[in-house]
């Protein structure tokens, strides 16, 4: 590689970054505005990192979030997680003590952790909850068998979500092979769901479940959004490599 090409340095990478991150949190928020119930409020993000941040600010997009909770593993990165949200989003945004804490009574819960151990359970959630998780972990995942099953499960791809290790979803595998479910649980994609095919929520109380694997087209229009707003604001440079 030239040393041109290597000039893409530290700013490119965080971009690539940046563009995946937001190619994965797209397709979540776009589930919550189809599966969600209209008047969702409460927001528990599970997760301290990339992921976790950008559920937090896209979600108030698509409703009207007024309360939103963090919690993690770590203690101290949920609170400067907290901290930092609280400074960009025009709601309160607390740090929760525990995963069971944050999830209670919340209207939208969002996982983004690589737990080996389930971080949603059952018997945390209320009612009518919708459920976002886009972790991934080869050896663990964050739903548990409860949920699965109790959930209208919708997802981006079925094909993703089934896909042998070390790609598709444990927390929709796992159920399925131990025999919680069958495949036709799997309600719909979110094509599906964005054409009128199948509808969303049919009850306040009913759970919805989306679960993200990420699809690799999702990271390459991000990164194409990204590369046009570079061009058109005169940022950056071309690098041949």
């Amino acid at each position: 590689m030239s040393q041109r090409a290597t000039g893409i340095g530290v700013r490119s990478r965080l971009a690539a970054v940046a563009a995946v991150a937001l190619g994965v949190c797209a397709s979540p928020a776009l589930a919550a505005s189809l599966l969600a119930r209209p008047e969702a409020s409460v927001l528990a993000v599970l997760g301290t990192g990339v992921q976790a941040r950008t559920h937090a600010l896209a979600m108030p997009h698509v409703r009207p979030i007024r309360e939103i909770r963090v919690a993690g593993r770590d203690a101290a990165k949920a609170t400067a997680l907290a901290r930092e949200l609280a400074d960009e989003l025009d709601v309160p945004v607390r740090a929760s003590e525990s995963f069971a804490a944050a999830s209670r009574d919340a209207d939208i819960v969002c996982a983004t952790t690589a737990a080996d151990e389930p971080v949603v359970r059952l018997a945390w959630l209320r009612p009518g909850v919708h459920v976002t998780s886009v972790g991934f972990s080869v050896t663990g995942r964050e739903i548990d068998d409860d949920t699965v099953a109790a959930a209208r499960l919708c997802v981006e791809s079925r094909s993703a979500v089934l896909a042998p290790p070390p790609a598709g979803s444990n927390d929709v595998i796992e159920p399925i092979r131990r025999g919680v479910i069958g495949e036709d649980h799997i309600y719909a994609e979110l094509g599906e769901l964005i054409l009128g095919r199948r509808p969303g929520r049919t009850s306040p109380d009913q759970i919805t479940l989306y679960k993200s694997v990420g699809v690799a087209v999702q990271d390459a229009a991000a990164a194409a959004l990204v590369l046009d707003a570079a061009r058109s604001r005169g940022v950056g440079r071309e690098i041949d490599l």
